[in-house]
């Protein structure tokens, strides 16, 4: 309960109003459903000729006993002025006007918990969406995709069909419990104190089952997140499962976690179910034993209560016993849910690495130059970069070689803060990039990666990513630079055919030359091309590098490259080795000197 407190406090306050209005309503519901049953009771007697007529006229107070014998007066004067059946069709109207106030009360606190409801999912479905981007690249090289989409999908739905689901239960249950109990109290203090000593031992036993609910709930989030990756791995690897003819294996490996998710939602399911029965045999045995206990009591003639009275007694009774097992029903869900709001708050709550700092700048323009100042860089404490120091210059391009692994990629990825160096700094202009809005800094950067990443939208849309006042016209000179414009021309409706999930309609040449126009629109002061020209043929990679080259022109920019030719006309070349700059110098100086360069250089001649 105290769990399912914090997450009302944390999202309720944007709809506290609506809250105050629901209590409101429920109040007035759980008020006047009361009064239809209470002010009966002794209506019945009058009728029935068990109780005097009241020739009288009482005066009018604001508590029960005053609007009883008010009441009472009113049916009496119907009786002595028509008839008894004048009366019944009297109590009859009363009854439909109470229940009409009732049910119109009920549907009020119903009409703001939906408000209520939704609200709250929707703001924890964007919170964690607007984390997720804000996250720093590490985060998701620790966390497996699979399991990141299914809090983001399956834990927000399970919030919302099992804790949402229940607020309303959560509100109006206990206002139901509290009124009856409050007439239970009046008409009788010594048998609701009974009561009281009854409840704590059924709400004991159902607390312990939910906290086991809520145990296997969390099991079966986690395996369904295992299940998300497997699909998401085999979906995006079919090609090299069929290759391999790895079908087999790979659905051995989803059975099995399959048949692990259903052995635990079983668990669940059991336990779950259990709910209904378990409340209901409690109540019942606890109406007995206050049927037993008053029983007692009355044929005694022990108590207060009168026959009619301990009837009445048992309906407000049973009054309790419905929004208590509602209740505990609820009590279950809640449970279901904490469990799935625990594995969100995982992501909520990850600190977020890269932020801009309290005293940030903006940056408009680059003036003079880039530097790396004994830059060093470490992933979970492995070293990645050590002691680097390279300065760019406006206007030049650096090209950065080297095997795989040597630290190319992350030297770039430093510079838009995709991670932060772990010691030294890099400036712009002398500024260090920490000190910087990163949407600022990141405006100076245009980005061609080696794989293309697209979206499953249109070439327009693609291409014009990020610059929401693109023109067609803008588009269209950006694709015809990046050799891209004729082979858009080909697709029936041109600019606006969709290219499928991730590019998958297009081929590897295609899609780089899709990226490549995405940053030829930016048309920033500073060009990083990691791979830039890796998937394309080599008629495509003429003409694009020859366009890069008139890009690059007066642009400062940064190449990885594994294919020299393509770099041999760049400024500076930096040749990288385990996380260090070994060589550097242009084309001709590397080949003088005669050392690892040359030797990459050789072996891709040869």
């Amino acid at each position: 309960m105290k769990d399912f407190l914090q997450i009302l406090r944390r999202f309720i306050p944007p709809y506290k109003w609506k809250l105050v209005w629901n209590i409101i309503f429920n109040f007035l519901s759980a008020i006047f459903g009361a009064f239809s049953f209470l002010l009966l009771i002794p209506s019945l007697k009058i009728l029935f000729g068990t109780q005097e007529l009241v020739t009288q006229k009482p005066e009018v107070g604001l508590n029960v006993s005053a609007f009883s014998e008010y009441s009472n007066y009113l049916i009496s004067k119907v009786i002595l002025q028509y008839s008894h059946e004048k009366a019944l069709v009297f109590i009859g109207i009363f009854i439909i006007i109470t229940v009409l106030l009732k049910v119109g009360f009920y549907y009020l606190a119903n009409y703001m918990i939906v408000l209520i409801r939704n609200g709250v999912v929707r703001d924890i479905r964007s919170k964690i969406y607007r984390k997720v981007l804000k996250l720093q690249l590490g985060f998701f090289s620790d966390e497996r995709k699979g399991d990141i989409m299914a809090r983001m999908t399956g834990d927000v739905t399970e919030v919302e069909n099992s804790i949402m689901n229940s607020l309303e239960m959560m509100i109006k249950n206990p206002i139901l419990i509290i009124v009856s109990v409050a007439v239970m109290i009046y008409m009788s203090w010594s048998l609701t104190l009974f009561v009281f000593v009854m409840f704590p031992i059924a709400g004991f036993i159902i607390g312990r089952i939910g906290k086991s609910l809520k145990k296997e709930s969390r099991k079966g989030q986690h395996k369904m997140g295992e299940i998300l990756s497997i699909i998401e791995e085999d979906l995006s690897g079919l090609r090299i499962i069929k290759a391999f003819n790895a079908e087999n294996r790979a659905i051995n490996r989803f059975e099995t976690e399959n048949t692990n998710y259903f052995k635990i939602m079983n668990q669940l399911m059991w336990r779950r179910f259990l709910a209904h029965p378990m409340s209901e045999f409690l109540g019942t045995t606890v109406i007995i034993i206050v049927l037993w206990y008053g029983g007692q009591l009355i044929l005694n003639q022990e108590g207060a209560l009168g026959a009619a009275a301990f009837i009445g007694y048992l309906v407000f009774f049973y009054n309790i016993i419905n929004p208590a097992k509602a209740f505990s029903t609820a009590l279950y869900s809640v449970e279901k849910g904490l469990a799935s709001m625990e594995r969100i708050d995982k992501v909520l709550h990850t600190p977020t690495q890269i932020n801009d700092s309290s005293d940030a700048e903006d940056i408009d323009n680059f003036q003079s130059k880039i530097s790396y100042e004994n830059v060093s860089f470490s992933y979970n404490e492995t070293p990645v970069l050590k002691n680097i120091l390279l300065d760019v210059e406006k206007g030049k391009t650096v090209a950065l070689v080297g095997q795989s692994g040597s630290g190319k990629t992350t030297l770039v990825d430093l510079l838009p803060r995709f991670w932060d160096v772990s010691q030294g700094r890099i400036t712009i202009d002398g500024k260090d990039i920490r000190q910087l809005k990163i949407n600022s800094l990141r405006n100076l950067i245009g980005y061609v990666n080696q794989e293309p990443i697209l979206f499953n939208d249109t070439f327009f849309n693609n291409i014009a990513f990020g610059m929401d006042n693109a023109t067609k016209e803008d588009v269209i000179n950006a694709a015809k630079i990046a050799n891209a414009h004729d082979f858009i021309m080909g697709y029936e409706n041109d600019y606006e055919t969709s290219i499928g999930d991730r590019g998958d309609k297009l081929s590897g040449g295609q899609k780089q030359r899709i990226s490549i126009a995405r940053a030829v629109l930016k048309n920033p002061p500073i060009m990083i091309l990691d791979e830039a020209t890796s998937s394309l043929d080599t008629e495509s990679e003429r003409l694009v590098q020859d366009a890069l080259e008139n890009l690059m022109k007066n642009r400062t920019s940064l190449i990885i490259a594994h294919r020299l030719s393509t770099v041999k006309h760049s400024d500076m070349i930096c040749v990288m080795h385990k996380g260090k700059i070994e060589e550097r110098g242009t084309h001709d100086e590397l080949m003088k000197l005669g050392g690892r360069y040359k030797k990459l250089h050789n072996m891709q001649m040869f």
